[in-house]
């Protein structure tokens, strides 16, 4: 069990709209714990994969696969390689919670924290927003960090999700939401279509740790820039995107179901996980299957990115706002 939560500090947060969509947020990890809409049949589907019970996440079995379902990523998503970075003159040591990197924040980071339920608005577009606080060189990164992320449901079935962050002193920042879809409510996501408006993927080392190269996707395996089927595909890619700011990034289909998502941020890269598996000793909000049974959309800078001169800058400096904005966008047709 994770050790500074108990059951007790666990709390859900619900959104509903007028097309009787839900919306549940948990306050550890700030996590979209589950997002339910109507399908083509008029049926509830849950298109969120994760564990079916808050006090799951809390569990001993939850933290040993750790796979941060639904969670706020940070301080920094993805990998940094050794756990090394610089700001001007001064070096920095994180913990290596993976072989050669630090990884998603490391094993104290936002996603294991209890967040504050700062605001709730009701409907039109009902909102919640939770706030969290990072003090000075917790887990080695510098400066005090305020945090917030606000989720609004609006009336046509898209899920808004606002981070913020303010810092009293230079860091890197890079935050994301880690969310598990699978638009036909359990089974497998090898029948949904994916499109990703990216022509190019990061080089990764056999660490999954950025070489700094980019990689043209023509003629590639991985190229997804038209609509295709997923199939049974491993992926943990680091697609550079080609669209401007809040246009469609990425959109995934599942024909079962008619439900269609598109993503849309106003981040430079997304991250496309899909993992051969999940963890079988958990019980899920649904039916799900052995074999790749999710897929993951994280949109963020690119991981490793203060190590790298040529990628986008992850330094916050005090009096400067860090933004991620992000949309799930939900249809069906």
């Amino acid at each position: 069990m994770l050790k500074t939560v108990q059951e007790e500090d666990l709390q859900i947060v619900e959104l509903e709209n007028s097309q009787q969509a839900r919306l549940r947020i948990l306050n550890l990890g700030a996590s979209l714990f589950s997002f339910r809409l109507k399908d083509k049949n008029d049926r509830p589907v849950e298109v969120v994969a994760g564990p079916a019970k808050m006090e799951d996440y809390i569990s001993e079995t939850y933290w040993e696969h750790n796979k941060c379902f639904g969670a706020s990523i940070g301080r920094f998503a993805g990998r940094i390689a050794e756990g090394k970075f610089s700001i001007g003159e001064e070096d920095f040591k994180l913990e290596e919670n993976l072989e050669e990197a630090h990884l998603h924040g490391g094993s104290n980071g936002f996603q294991t924290k209890i967040w504050e339920i700062a605001k709730i608005t009701d409907a039109p577009n009902p909102s919640v927003k939770l706030t969290h606080v990072s003090e000075h060189m917790e887990d080695g990164y510098p400066g005090k960090v305020r945090v917030e992320v606000t989720y609004t449901l609006t009336e046509d079935n898209s899920v808004k999700l606002a981070y913020r962050a303010t810092t009293d002193r230079n860091t890197i920042i890079n935050l994301t939401n880690h969310t598990y879809f699978n638009l036909n409510g359990g089974g497998s996501i090898s029948d949904h279509f994916m499109q990703v408006n990216a022509s190019k993927i990061l080089e990764l080392d056999k660490h999954n740790l950025p070489t700094g190269n980019l990689t043209k996707l023509r003629d590639h395996s991985k190229d997804y820039r038209e609509n295709k089927l997923l199939g049974n595909r491993e992926l943990d890619d680091v697609y550079v995107l080609d669209v401007m700011e809040n246009e469609v990034q990425a959109q995934l289909f599942a024909p079962l179901t008619g439900i269609k998502l598109k993503v849309l941020s106003d981040q430079p890269v997304v991250v496309i996980y899909s993992p051969e598996s999940l963890p079988e000793d958990l019980v899920y909000l649904n039916k799900l299957d052995e074999k790749f049974p999710a897929v993951a959309i994280e949109a963020q800078n690119y991981p490793d990115a203060p190590n790298f001169r040529n990628f986008p800058s992850s330094l916050l400096k005090p009096g400067e706002v860090y933004e991620n904005n992000i949309v799930f966008a939900f249809s069906v047709k």
